[in-house]
């Protein structure tokens, strides 16, 4: 196990012994990680912390919690707000999704348990979700009065199309893991209790890459979403012109010519 660095009391970073793995952990097991503000803070710093970070190639969130992923908004929090210190508050919820949003490199979110609300939007903000069978994700807050407020009602139709999305977001419905597979909420399920080892395992085997390709292959991917063809083709070109004279380019060009494995100098 490598180094281990935490954030406020309910977020952890962990990282492989490897430095190009970095586990985000979200770690408030007794109230099944229900994001709080100061939960919700941690993650945001724990994102500018790991974005500035060369070294790491691939992040997973993971969850501490045997029952959940996470829950979701603090609702017995949330109870307690006036209106302005909910208004107040929307910023530092805000900052903990776009947090991972935002991580530049790849991403792989964990998922056991129930991951609703913004805890599956905390999900759905990773490029990558793998689910055990045990997993049951939604995004029920039409059912408390609110909407999805953590990028659901945007992320969500990017993953299974619109009417797929507002058919799971006006319902309100929970989805166990072999129909959430099925619809494309997530990207792959595991046997009970191993999402985080098959995470970590698909996280190595990406972290095997240049990391300078990975990071503008998901820059072209998420700048280029949603855009006509030759815009896209365009965002392309630009990724491409970024990594085409670069010290990774330029040893996994060698390595391939020599037969062996790339060392790849990061830049």
């Amino acid at each position: 196990m490598g180094d281990e660095q935490r954030f406020g009391e309910f977020v952890v970073v962990r990282r492989q012994e490897s430095g190009t793995v970095a586990e985000l952990v979200l770690d408030r097991p007794k109230a099944m990680n229900a994001v709080s503000s100061d939960m919700a803070r941690s993650v945001g710093a724990a994102c500018e912390a790991l974005g500035g970070d060369r070294d790491v190639r691939v992040v997973v969130v993971t969850s501490s919690s045997e029952r959940a992923f996470c829950v979701g908004a603090d609702l017995k929090e949330r109870n307690s707000f006036s209106d302005a210190e909910l208004v107040r508050q929307r910023p530092v919820a805000r900052a903990a999704y776009t947090g991972v949003l935002e991580l530049p490199m790849p991403t792989i979110a964990a998922v056991h348990g129930f991951a609703l609300g913004g805890g599956f939007e905390l999900a759905l903000a990773c490029d990558l979700i793998v689910a055990d069978a045990s997993a049951v994700v939604g995004l029920p807050e039409v059912s408390v009065g609110v909407i999805p407020g953590g990028g659901g009602t945007q992320l969500l139709p990017r993953r299974v199309g619109a009417a797929r999305a507002a058919e799971l977001i006006f319902t309100a419905r929970r989805v166990e893991a072999a129909e959430a597979a099925e619809l494309g909420l997530v990207d792959q399920v595991v046997a009970a209790g191993q999402d985080r080892a098959e995470a970590l395992a698909l996280a190595a085997r990406i972290a095997a890459n240049s990391p300078v390709g990975l990071r503008a292959a998901k820059r072209a991917l998420r700048l280029g979403h949603g855009l006509d063809l030759r815009a896209g083709l365009e965002v392309e070109d630009a990724a491409w012109r970024s990594v085409a004279f670069s010290a990774d380019r330029a040893e996994g060009v060698a390595a391939f010519n020599e037969k062996r494995g790339p060392q790849w100098p990061g830049e």
